[in-house]
């Protein structure tokens, strides 16, 4: 199955990058404009994320994306995604999160249905605002790549500002996201290897590794803000930054990060493409035992992020 998910999401990208695609094309990798598809319209989407290093050991993980949206009315757009997920790790083991070393190709992780309305056109109107609402459900764990059975749900809302003659364009973003999780259970072997790292770590032969199986459940609220200039005929340059934080059900506030980075994009009449460097500039709550980095976010956040965004309209 990873096999044949694997070529599939070759073949959409070459097939993709070979034809001539604009609507609701991605300046920027992380903050989404307000535009919709006008009705009937189509655009395919690849994404691919590569995350990597949280301080000790290897840790490498890529998230891809395929997605198809298709214009109901000239305001609301739906989309249907096909996540997939491949993950490297070792010499690092995180108590709770990550029970050590763990390494497998690009595997279907997730699929995620997504509902966007525009109330106010960026183009028509003094500014773009949109809203959305997507039910996400995923069997991988994004960050140690054990099995769990996550479902979330997110409401969104995008703001769009044009100046400059449209060469200047603002966005902003809010959200809030509600989750539910399960993890499944730790191998013997696994369970018993992950408990003899933390007992080094801890220097307590006692200690065990936890690895609650529990139901989980957790609210995420998300801000993010760039700008993007187009430079050039087709090409733009932007910088954008998003700050995310995380509260569970029986440890209040968990996690937060800023993340902030530069972004190239180009786009043509019926294609386009973005690129983002995206850096951890701060971050804090829970951290991992002996965690060098101690303004960051290291247990279910990377130091570093590249994204690539390819869209084709038809």
């Amino acid at each position: 199955m990873a096999v044949k998910f694997t070529t599939s999401m070759t073949a959409l990208a070459a097939a993709l990058l070979a034809l001539p695609a604009l609507a609701d094309e991605n300046l920027l990798g992380y903050v989404s404009g307000a535009e919709t598809l006008p009705k009937g319209a189509s655009e395919a989407y690849l994404f691919m994320t590569h995350r990597w290093d949280k301080g000790q050991g290897r840790y490498r993980a890529n998230d891809v994306s395929a997605e198809y949206e298709y214009g109901l009315t000239h305001r609301l757009t739906a989309s249907l995604e096909l996540k997939g997920q491949s993950i490297d790790t070792q010499g690092l083991v995180i108590d709770g999160y990550l029970p050590g070393a763990k390494s497998y190709g690009l595997k279907p992780s997730g699929v995620e249905g997504t509902l966007k309305y525009n109330f106010l056109s960026a183009a028509k109107d003094p500014v773009g605002l949109s809203g959305t609402v997507a039910l996400i459900q995923l069997w991988r764990d994004p960050h140690s790549g054990q099995d769990k059975d996550t479902t979330k749900a997110e409401f969104g809302l995008q703001l769009q500002k044009l100046l400059l003659d449209d060469q200047l364009t603002l966005i902003a973003n809010t959200g809030i996201e509600a989750t539910y999780a399960k993890r499944a259970s730790l191998s013997s072997s696994r369970q018993a290897s992950a408990d003899a790292a933390i007992q080094t770590l801890n220097n307590d032969p006692s200690a065990s590794f936890e690895w609650p199986t529990e139901p989980e459940m957790e609210i995420e609220f998300k801000l993010g803000a760039g700008a993007s200039y187009r430079f050039a005929p087709n090409w733009s340059v932007g910088m954008e930054a998003l700050y995310e934080t995380e509260f569970e059900t029986e440890v209040g506030q968990e996690r937060w990060s800023v993340f902030a980075g530069p972004s190239i994009h180009y786009g043509s009449k019926q294609w386009w493409a973005t690129l983002t460097w995206f850096e951890q500039l701060a971050g804090g709550k829970e951290q991992y035992i002996n965690q060098a980095a101690d303004n960051l976010h290291l247990i279910e956040k990377t130091k570093h992020e590249l994204r690539f965004k390819l869209g084709y309209n038809f």
